[in-house]
């Protein structure tokens, strides 16, 4: 029998992010965890990703061996999610708590150690390691990586790495999980369990990273899953609706 999916443990035994995600995948490796629409005017627009406990793990732990292998990344390093709400961020952020280290989002995320950011301006202007995205599902390379200065091309690198992750240190529960515009949360606070969303709840967000963030731990954390929604408010609300009651979503945090 599965273990059951409580959220965060005791404050001596917290579920850290890593557990959610070894967990979902003995649940039912195959069943989509993450649902991604982007709205939004750009390169992306109209992509839908799905994404199974199984194959996000497996991009979480391509993230989790280029942040260790290549830019040494472990508990006390800083990542900066230079990054929209996006399905790719997710995975940023799950790879970054599968090494101990911490995500910074907000104002001080360029002074972070590793920036993985959209812009390559910023990529080539910073101090240490950085990560360049290419937000499209089908990017091969960045297309403006060579003004990037010496960042890695996460579209070209990623997947050279493995699918399996082992962690040369783990992150104890009062390390810093999170840095988000001044307001820190150590590990054992990451995750805050929502009982009122019932058992294996379907959530449709938009929102910034931080509330995607939070809502997908939560969720996970009930054996859930996220719809996560990007430029949702400029669609016509009969066809989001449509779209929400596709999905069999049961809790659609979206603004009115």
């Amino acid at each position: 029998m599965n273990p059951p999916m409580t959220g965060s443990g005791s404050p001596s035994d917290p579920t850290f992010p890593t557990d959610l995600l070894a967990r979902l995948v003995a649940s039912d490796s195959g069943r989509p965890r993450l649902t991604w629409y982007d709205d939004s005017p750009g390169p992306t627009h109209g992509e839908r990703i799905e994404l199974s406990a199984r194959v996000l793990t497996n991009w979480v732990a391509k993230g989790a061996n280029l942040l260790q292998d290549d830019c040494a990344a472990g508990p006390g390093t800083t990542v900066g999610l230079d990054l929209p709400a996006h399905w790719r961020a997710v995975y940023w952020a799950l790879a970054t708590w599968s090494v101990g280290a911490t995500v910074v989002l907000g104002e001080p995320v360029g002074d972070a150690d590793v920036l993985v950011t959209i812009d390559p301006e910023a990529a080539a202007a910073h101090g240490g390691d950085a990560i360049l995205v290419a937000l499209p599902a089908l990017a091969r390379s960045h297309p403006e990586a060579a003004a990037a200065g010496g960042a890695i091309d996460e579209a070209k690198e990623l997947l050279t790495h493995g699918d399996q992750f082992s962690p040369m240190a783990d992150p104890e529960p009062d390390d810093l999980a999170l840095s988000a515009d001044g307001h820190d949360t150590p590990y054992a606070d990451l995750i805050v369990p929502q009982p009122v969303w019932g058992e294996a709840p379907r959530v449709a967000v938009d929102a910034g990273l931080g509330s995607l963030l939070a809502t997908s731990l939560s969720a996970w954390a009930a054996d859930g899953s996220v719809v996560a929604l990007r430029g949702s408010a400029g669609i016509d609300p009969d066809t989001l609706t449509r779209r929400l009651d596709a999905e069999g979503v049961t809790l659609p945090l979206l603004a009115p």
